[in-house]
């Protein structure tokens, strides 16, 4: 049991227990030893819901990361392949599949679809020729997950747009699914509200689908009184702006994931005199964030303003209680002190832990560009010249500070005046493509389709984007030249890749000066170098191909 899932009016837990139930069927269905690939991104869902001792429990003995190439070596009965319905995983897991060793010890493949199984992905399976490799194909109904005692999340990052640009009503299904089970567990709830296209969409999903379940009613006393359904686009001003509470500036500056967060390690190094600074641990410090964790939840969803008071005062709550071992003179008081000593050392490591992120957070909220940044914000949503070109946006162009960053205070300034002029909007479209955020600042726009095509190759590789490779003129190939033993390169940590591009016709320095640019960034992970058999512009290009005159 998970306790913080269950302190509010609804537990959370009865949700948690039935997924659990549901994966440890779909691993039994499995006899015997195990080993798990996961699709990377599903591994910080599920472990809300269980964690390596269940699995354990249920014979898993290894567990991997989806990658190409053939599987690492576990001496296993089973392989189960845990993924989100996408075509691109397909491939990988193909290619896991056909480069399996027949020499060794048959192993069974089975696949767990998540949240739904796919007629497209099982056809490319198909086509691939590895569907009959599996001997059981299932989804696994992950809907909703629970996050807190009173939060659930799907946690479908594609969702606004999938919805909102693509017309795709995927995780709109979902949505109505998990509502579904919701309702299965807990009550059908009476009322229902909405406001928004999309919610009107799955409330009509979930009408039909009620009425399609042809099985008993539904006798569970409800615990929801209503429903309401709200389209995200109904306030889009909202997630624009900096949120300022307690938990909402973590997920600001550092991102919460899965609820636990990644905070630089230095202000976590435990403080030894003399010591000098020396030794500081150079990995990220990663701390569960929820409710189980007492003061987390009183401070949580305070305004930071209001947070160092509430820990000066704990500090000195949990530092009177250490000095009552001083009082305590008979066996019985002294007994007691020690049965209250592991809840205060928690206590006392927790306070440790968020006057360092409080530290943290400070350290930005008190810097002159975040007061600059939350003005601006402040007078747009006072609707203060929302209708002119903002001298903040311009420098942090200038300056060069987060494409992500930019885009989003030019989204709330939009937000804001219902739109920006199309002068003002034209003004922001050229600032940044005049600063190189992305190739495509060599041509103001245009990303050079040749160096698109050598990023992509790099990250995340040719096979995301096949069908494109096909439109574009000639074959597309790979071939493997192989070393003598002892050739074989080994990375260090953080050190890039080198790859030569050769144009064959002919390069222009636009170009170069594209691969450069990749060349540079930091998270980039490889460094090119350019031959060519001729450089070139487009004049010359042309002249080369005119018959000249003897």
């Amino acid at each position: 049991m998970a306790a913080h899932l269950s302190y509010g009016r609804v537990n959370l837990n009865v949700l948690r227990e039935a997924v659990r139930r549901e994966l440890r069927e779909f691993l039994d269905k499995c006899a015997g030893s195990k080993a798990i690939v996961w699709d990377e991104y599903l591994t910080g869902p599920f472990g809300l819901i269980a964690q390596y001792s269940l699995l354990k429990e249920h014979e898993v003995e290894k567990m991997f990361t989806l990658k190409g190439s053939r599987l690492p070596a576990a001496d296993v009965k089973n392989v189960i392949f845990f993924v989100r319905p996408r075509l691109e995983l397909m491939d990988i897991i193909a290619e896991n599949v056909l480069s399996e060793d027949r020499r060794g010890p048959a192993r069974d493949f089975h696949i767990l679809f998540v949240p739904r199984r796919s007629l497209l992905c099982e056809q490319r399976l198909k086509d691939l020729g590895v569907l009959g490799s599996f001997i059981h194909r299932e989804e696994y109904s992950l809907d909703l997950i629970p996050f807190d005692g009173d939060l659930l999340s799907m946690e479908s990052e594609c969702a606004f747009k999938e919805c909102y640009l693509e017309g795709d009503q995927t995780s709109l299904y979902h949505a109505a699914k998990g509502l579904m089970t919701l309702q299965a567990l807990y009550g059908t709830i009476p009322q229902i509200f909405g406001k928004g296209e999309c919610a009107r969409q799955v409330a009509n999903m979930m009408i039909r689908m009620k009425r399609e379940f042809t099985g008993s009613q539904n006798s569970i006393f409800p615990v929801f009184d209503n429903l309401l359904l709200l389209d995200r686009n109904v306030d889009l001003l909202t997630p624009l702006a900096t949120q300022l509470t307690y938990e909402g500036l973590i997920d600001e500056i550092y991102g919460i994931q899965n609820s636990y967060v990644k905070l630089p390690p230095e202000k976590f190094a435990p403080k030894k005199q003399g010591d000098g600074g020396k030794d500081l641990p150079t990995e990220a410090k990663k701390l569960q964030l929820n409710s189980a964790e007492e003061l987390y939840a009183e401070i949580r969803d305070k305004n930071f303003n209001a947070v160092g008071s509430v820990l000066s005062k704990k500090a000195k709550i949990i530092s009177a209680a250490f000095e009552e071992r001083h009082n305590a003179k008979t066996v019985g008081e002294i007994k007691q002190f020690v049965s209250q000593l592991p809840h205060m050392q928690a206590a006392r490591g927790s306070l440790a832990n968020h006057t360092s992120i409080a530290e943290l957070i400070k350290d930005v909220t008190t810097s002159e560009d975040f007061f600059d940044k939350l003005t601006v914000e402040q007078e747009f949503m006072s609707g203060i010249d929302t209708d002119k070109v903002n001298n903040y946006i311009e420098d942090c162009i200038a300056q060069k500070h987060s494409l992500i960053k930019v885009l989003r205070l030019v989204c709330l300034q939009s937000v804001c005046n219902s739109g920006l002029k199309q002068k003002v909007l034209d003004y922001y479209k050229r600032e940044i493509l005049q600063n190189p955020t992305d190739i495509s600042y060599v041509y103001s726009g245009y990303a050079p389709l040749s160096v698109r095509l050598a990023q992509l190759l790099s990250r995340p590789g040719w096979r995301s984007i096949e069908e494109v490779l096909r439109i574009l003129p000639g074959p597309h190939f790979e071939e493997r030249q192989p070393l003598p033993t002892g050739l074989q390169k080994k990375r260090q940590p953080g050190e890039n890749r080198v790859t030569l591009v050769f144009f064959l016709g002919g390069v222009t320095f636009a170009e170069i000066a594209a691969l450069r640019f990749l060349s540079q960034l930091e998270d980039g992970g490889t460094e090119y170098v350019i031959a060519t058999t001729k450089l070139m512009n487009g004049t010359s290009w042309i002249e080369a191909l005119m018959e000249k005159p003897f």
